[in-house]
């Protein structure tokens, strides 16, 4: 490498991590997200192809999307020091493990203690910064509790009507040091809203003393507005080394850093100027079963879009799957030439009967079927686009995104433009030429709202998110 990294990450999932890559790049921060580590070969060989950062098209910040989140303590053993290894052997100032904002964990599966201890290894420090409240995407944390608003309405996150009854990390602790005290030994301190209030020599001396300890504590930092993240950046940055500190949070790390960003020399993109216009055509192809993303779906086919159900227990069952498949195929190439807008989806929201139906054929093959819908959802999309390659591109379901993205032989993904916080539309790097420059947007399944589809279709900012 030329020049140090002003930032590294792993993103626990994959649409987490599209959400750091917008962060970073409304931070005037050029930047890639690879679904493998790059060599330092291929970091200096890489050029963005979209010229919104001045022309700038070479990199100063890269990430790597992951799928920890998933993993139990033993695969997190086995996978994280080797990818954690490759990403330090690049020269950088901070480098972030991303966390769902939302604190997606437990002692069992996504364990961000235990993560956070194999990073340290590979990133050693003498305390580690833990930001998770993200204002942008209207979440907040206050005394150590997290909170996230929904439909208009702030809720505790152990009363949150999704996350508290999360079907593989259901919340129900929200003081998040007691939440993350059940997946490591290690101490973990806050930094309170009142401590981030107070004059800067005596919040500066509260972190010197929390951070200045021989066995490394988590300190958590509240975080109600954006003032409050410039000041948590401010202190990152003034009790950090001087190379590789290891950060643990959400997207509002990068715009805690933003001022460090801008010393840098980068300046802030306007983000209310870009527009990748109206596309010639768009499919969605969703694996999500939030609510919102029913929503979604509803909406869009009341406003003009064709929808298309696929069969989730029909495609995982062995014996149903090349007839489901093909009829997919067919069905979905006639909408097509009829409709420019198409979504194609598994299960409308939370109580979809297709939910359990599924659910039940998985659960007779017993763990011996190696593929998985996310991939047959992949395949049917690379069929799709064989034919219409110039279509715009969603991808709503975090398990969904990653699978699709290999399957199009998607090696990078660039910020394009944004539509709505966390889940930008991005230009895809793929080894095939056909799918190389496609415009495709990774969805969360409970980002956005209702007009969400649209707002990609249209290539325009989604301004109404949260209010």
């Amino acid at each position: 490498m030329d020049s140090e990294m002003l930032l590294t990450y792993y993103g626990d999932d994959f649409t987490g991590s599209a959400d750091v890559l917008e962060a970073l790049a409304l931070n005037g921060v050029p930047a890639a997200l690879f679904l493998k580590v790059p060599t330092a070969q291929e970091l200096s060989a890489f050029r963005l192809k979209n010229e919104v950062f001045d022309g700038d098209r070479t990199l100063a910040a890269f990430g790597v999307a992951g799928v920890s989140r998933t993993m139990n303590p033993v695969q997190m053993r086995k996978k994280l020091p080797d990818i954690f290894a490759r990403i330090s052997r690049i020269p950088t100032r901070f480098f972030h493990y991303k966390i769902c904002s939302t604190f997606d964990s437990s002692p069992g599966i996504g364990s961000i203690g235990y993560a956070t201890e194999i990073a340290l290894q590979a990133f050693p420090a003498s305390w580690v910064p833990l930001l998770v409240g993200a204002p942008d995407l209207n979440r907040f944390c206050l005394f150590g509790n997290l909170f996230a608003r929904a439909d208009g309405v702030t809720y505790r996150l152990d009363r949150h009507p999704t996350m508290s009854k999360h079907p593989v990390t259901p919340m129900n602790e929200s003081d998040l040091r007691l939440h993350l005290g059940q997946q490591t030994d290690r101490e973990v301190k806050l930094v309170d809203v009142f401590a981030l209030e107070a004059p800067v020599d005596e919040r500066e001396k509260l972190v010197a003393k929390t951070s200045n300890q021989g066995d490394p504590p988590i300190v958590l930092f509240d975080v109600l507005h954006e003032k409050h993240l410039h000041e948590i950046g401010g202190l990152i940055e003034r009790f950090s080394k001087p190379q590789q500190q290891l950060i643990v949070g959400s997207s509002g790390v990068e715009h805690a850093l933003s001022a460090f960003f801008e010393r840098a020399g980068k300046k802030k993109l306007q983000a209310n100027n870009l527009s990748a216009g109206k596309a010639n055509r768009i499919i969605v192809v969703t694996g999500s079963c939030s609510p919102m993303t029913k929503k979604q779906i509803e909406w869009s086919v009341a406003n003009g879009f064709s929808s298309l159900r696929m069969d989730a227990k029909r495609l995982m069952n062995p014996q149903t799957r090349d007839e489901e498949y093909a009829a997919i195929i067919s069905k979905a190439m006639k909408l097509l030439q009829k409709s420019r807008k198409l979504i194609l989806f598994s299960a409308l929201g939370p109580d979809d009967p297709s939910i359990t139906e599924t659910k039940a054929v998985l659960a007779q093959l017993n763990g011996t079927e190696p593929v998985t819908l996310g991939v047959l959802q992949g395949r049917i999309l690379k069929s799709l686009l064989k034919k219409y390659s110039k279509s715009r591109v969603v991808i709503s379901g975090g398990d969904t995104a990653g699978q699709v993205a290999s399957e199009l032989d998607i090696y990078a993904l660039e910020f394009l433009v944004p539509i709505a916080p966390g889940s930008p539309l991005c230009l895809a790097h793929s080894k095939n030429p056909v799918y190389d420059g496609i415009e495709i947007a990774f969805k969360g399944g409970q980002n956005g709202n209702e007009r969400y589809f649209d707002y990609v279709y249209k290539g325009g900012i989604d301004d109404s998110q949260g209010k």
